[in-house]
């Protein structure tokens, strides 16, 4: 993008009254409509800025004209780059939620670029930082924010997205990789400087070869709507339409949205869709100590949901302190506009709604729980893409409870894993239910594919840190190791962090294995965290939030160690793809399959209660499975073994002939390092699972 222009003539700026619809800001090549939602607001002055001076105004033009409490009005002879904001001015009267100050900057929230990174000041606040009472409430803060805050955007939305197709990948063969688009690139040593931590750097010919070589479809990107600085991560959104400026490799107001397209386009060339890690249960704001940036500033009690009896303060179910009011007619839309914008516009495949219980939590007074994720679902344009809630916040959980359509991060997948292979008691129930894509939670009409599976995501330790630490290790983030959850089902395998001790070395590599064997030969689909598959450590630290650096970067540097977990890890990836039966469409019946015990004979009631229960053997019979590939093809006809021992004894297992007297099984996946796959062995001999190991056969 071209930098920016600004008005020719400052003294001159022609208007008209313009429309109420679309919001925001949209040029049509001869100038720009403006429109911006407030039903509360007494009167709207929209403010241009000079390119070249963020924080000079060039003018404040009053918006007169209003339809349905939009104000609107369209200026003639503005270009794109032209940088915007808004004053809005109503009554200041905190106990009724109503926070109109004319000295504060706001954004629009219909922006769809915003000029730079929000830095904190004591100006955004809306009130004195100097009176810690309640009376600091009573007067609205003088202090003019517009030198402290970004500025909104006017963009050209033309592109040349040529004959770009989405990839339209089946969630059944659908391989998630959650990355962080600064944090995968910002190492790479093959990169140029100027695109590491960028758009531009993640579709980099190297980045998606890497991708392409791990096996992964999909790329689920942490928040990347634009986010205030105090975090790395992102979970703290304040422009819904806007790409995150500071991911762009050039520093042109706008050209974010420019790199995200191409970045897009790049990516689905190759192959890989592209899936949005979205915040909409609440905004950088924060609660009533909050900075007033946008929505506080335009239309509080519209945007949010206050608390009742006091509307000075914020229903806070995210743990941020506000949450958006999802009850609004103007909020919901805002919302379903920003996610159509983002496949119409942006081309992207689909999102992950971060905390969506919250983000339906505004409607369980009235009896709508579910009437937000219903109005996407029966949206023509949302229910065709993918739709992942993470389904639950901080005060409540309902994994499984999630409208059909809707696929959930799993966790209770997560937490039952991580415990069988701890070695847990009672856990060998719950994981047989797990391995065959949680029918107790989604056979209501959905698919074993809706489970997202994950051992390990964004919040939490690493699959490398999971086997090496006890306890978290959290002191770098400056909340004295508080942060973060205490109950990580993890295991150090006998010494906290890094060791020298080989036979422990050699038991957390393995145990690495078994986590991803089983996460990508499970039912389901799978998700593995960026780095999971070259042991990228956080130090300990389970909730990495604020840590943009090396503590949480992708580390390009490996050992041999860590190179031949990555070829373990692609290997897994292909196998899925090639074996349909590890990624069916529709859950096992009853005469599909067996849970065997390590003598051959089926697992019956008395062994699934048994709380030491940790051997056991799932049989597929594929000659009995009759379905159809989304291709229409049949499936194949394997006979498919999955050997599990979280025991740290090895067992000898008696491997089913099925009448064969010379019956051969193949092994295809063992996860103990001394085997070198894959190999042959005869049903008529004893089999040796070694202590805590996986293994995969097919019978010849």
């Amino acid at each position: 993008m071209e930098p920016i222009n600004t008005v020719e003539n400052p003294d001159e700026v022609r208007s008209r009254p313009g429309k109420p619809y679309p919001l925001g800001a949209t040029w049509d090549t001869e100038g720009v409509n403006f429109a911006l939602f407030s039903e509360h607001a007494t009167g709207v002055t929209l403010c241009l800025f000079d390119a070249n001076d963020h924080t000079h105004e060039t003018h404040r033009i009053p918006l007169t004209e209003r339809t349905e409490h939009i104000w609107h009005i369209y200026l003639e002879s503005i270009p794109p780059g032209q940088l915007y904001g808004y004053r809005v001015e109503g009554p200041f009267e905190p106990s009724r939620g109503l926070l109109f100050n004319p000295n504060k900057l706001l954004l629009d929230p219909y922006a769809k670029a915003i000029s730079g990174p929000i830095l904190s000041n004591l100006a955004q606040l809306g009130f004195s930082p100097d009176n810690q009472d309640e009376n600091r409430y009573s007067e609205p803060q003088p202090d003019d924010s517009a030198p402290f805050v970004p500025k909104s955007v006017v963009i050209d939305s033309s592109f040349d997205w040529d004959d770009d197709q989405r990839p339209d990948i089946p969630l059944n063969r659908t391989v998630i990789y959650e990355l962080h688009v600064k944090g995968f690139t910002q190492q790479h040593p093959e990169l140029s400087k100027k695109i590491r931590g960028t758009y531009a750097g993640l579709s980099s010919p190297e980045s998606i070869e890497y991708l392409k070589s791990l096996g992964i479809t999909t790329v689920e990107l942490m928040p990347i709507h634009q986010f205030t600085g105090e975090s790395y991560w992102g979970y703290n959104s304040i422009g819904y339409f806007a790409p995150h400026s500071e991911y762009a490799s050039k520093g042109d107001v706008g050209h974010a949205v420019v790199e995200f397209k191409e970045m897009v386009k790049a990516l689905h060339k190759a192959g890989i869709e592209v899936v949005l890690d979205v915040v909409y249960n609440h905004t950088a704001e924060g609660n009533q100590h909050g900075p007033t940036l946008s929505f506080r500033g335009i239309d509080n009690p519209a945007y949010y949901w206050l608390v009742e009896d006091n509307e000075l303060f914020y229903m806070d179910y995210t743990g941020t302190g506000n949450t958006l009011n999802m009850n609004h007619p103007r909020t919901l839309q805002l919302v379903m506009d920003s996610l159509r914008y983002w496949v119409n516009e942006m081309h992207v495949d689909g999102f992950r709604f971060d905390l969506a219980t919250a983000l339906a939590q505004s409607l369980s007074a009235a009896g709508q729980l579910s009437s937000f994720l219903e109005t996407i679902q029966q949206d023509p344009v949302l229910s065709q893409v993918k739709l992942i809630a993470e389904p639950w916040d901080i005060q409540s959980y309902h994994v499984g409870n999630f409208p059909v359509n809707w696929s959930e991060w799993n966790g209770k997948y997560r937490d039952c894993v991580r415990g069988f292979w701890k070695g847990d008691e009672d856990q060998a129930g719950e994981f047989a239910a797990r391995f065959l894509g949680s029918p107790d939670l989604y056979n209501d009409g959905r698919q074993p594919a809706n489970s997202i599976n994950l051992i390990t995501a964004h919040d939490g330790f690493t699959l490398n840190d999971l086997v090496s630490y006890n306890d978290k290790h959290n002191d770098a983030n400056g909340e004295e190791n508080r942060d973060g959850a205490n109950d990580n089902r993890s295991w150090n395998m006998g010494a906290e962090g890094p060791t020298d001790d080989k036979t422990i070395q050699r038991m957390r590599e393995q145990q690495k294995r078994n986590f991803l064997a089983t996460l990508l030969l499970s039912q389901g689909t799978p998700m593995l965290l960026m780095g999971d598959e070259c042991s990228r450590t956080q130090q300990g630290n389970n909730n990495a939030y604020a840590q943009d650096n090396e503590i949480s970067w992708f580390n390009w540097e490996w050992s041999s160690e860590q190179q031949a977990l990555f070829d373990y890890t692609r290997q897994l990836t292909a196998l899925r793809q090639e074996i349909p039966l590890l990624r069916r469409r529709k859950f096992f019946q009853q005469d599909e399959f067996a849970w065997l015990r390590n003598d051959g004979k089926q697992m019956t009631e008395t062994n699934w209660h048994d709380g030491i229960t940790r051997c056991l053997g799932l049989l597929i019979d594929g000659r009995k499975v009759d379905e159809q590939d989304e291709n229409g093809d049949p499936i194949t006809q394997d006979r498919l073994l999955v050997l599990v021992n979280a025991f740290w004894e090895p067992l000898p297992f008696r491997l089913p002939k099925f009448g064969k007297k010379k019956a051969r099984w193949q092994v295809l996946v063992n996860t103990d390092l001394d085997a070198n796959v894959p190999y042959e062995v005869s049903a008529n001999e004893p089999f040796e699972i070694q202590s805590r190991s996986l293994v995969l056969l097919k019978l010849k």
